[in-house]
């Protein structure tokens, strides 16, 4: 945060505030949970989406009843690898929920898993966590056309491309010395937008993971 003296923030406190998430390593490894979360929530979807629609169809034989009672098993266990990815990469250390009660038989168990309110939880964050994967991806956009802009400086004249309209190519030819400076800035601005994004959506993250994965541990960072 800027250092503030007699009300004034400080030259080295208003540096630190702009470009201290390019040195922090907790900035990368939002970034890196936040992209890792796209590809894992079209799994997750795609397994509910398969049981769901299969389970619900073929629920009045015992097959069916065989596929939800699974998906509550898979539901915990994808929680569970969220809350170790969460404990990995986020600012946060969260226990694993002791809800389920303990029952005997196969019939026992799953009702102590349908009752346990993290099962649940669990699965609003895993539905949730989509939101956080599309988010992530833009974010990793935002850094590599950052840097592909600022590589100006070095690799001048060449095309950069911002993807297609209309199903023609959007490109800028950059090749003066202009250009390259406004290449570089617009680079630099994209960069540390999208730096101080990744740590506030990680801090989203961070609060939706507390909210539904579990209670953090004594020891977390999280405030």
């Amino acid at each position: 945060m800027p250092s503030i003296v007699d009300g004034r923030i400080t030259l080295r406190g208003g540096i630190d505030a702009v470009f201290g998430p390019v040195v922090s390593r907790r900035t990368y490894a939002n970034l890196a949970y936040l992209f890792v979360s796209f590809p894992l929530t079209m799994l997750y979807w795609s397994l509910f989406g398969f049981g769901m629609i299969f389970g619900t169809l073929l629920s009045v034989a015992l097959v069916g009843i065989a596929i939800l009672a699974l998906m509550l098993a898979v539901v915990r266990a994808l929680a569970a690898l969220e809350r170790q990815l969460v404990n990995a990469l986020l600012a946060v250390s969260l226990e694993t929920p002791d809800d389920v009660t303990n029952r005997s038989g196969v019939g026992g168990r799953l009702r102590g898993s349908v009752d346990a309110a993290s099962t649940w939880r669990g699965f609003g964050f895993l539905l949730l966590k989509i939101f956080l994967g599309i988010i992530g991806v833009m974010l990793a956009y935002g850094v590599v056309q950052g840097v592909t802009l600022i590589s100006a400086v070095v690799r001048r004249p060449f095309d950069v491309s911002f993807g297609e309209v209309n199903g023609e190519p959007v490109t800028w030819t950059v090749e003066t010395l202009p250009e390259t400076a406004l290449a570089v800035g617009v680079g630099t601005i994209l960069v540390l937008l999208t730096l101080h994004l990744a740590n506030g959506f990680g801090y989203v993250a961070e609060r939706m993971a507390l909210a539904l994965l579990g209670e953090p541990t004594e020891e977390s960072t999280a405030d």
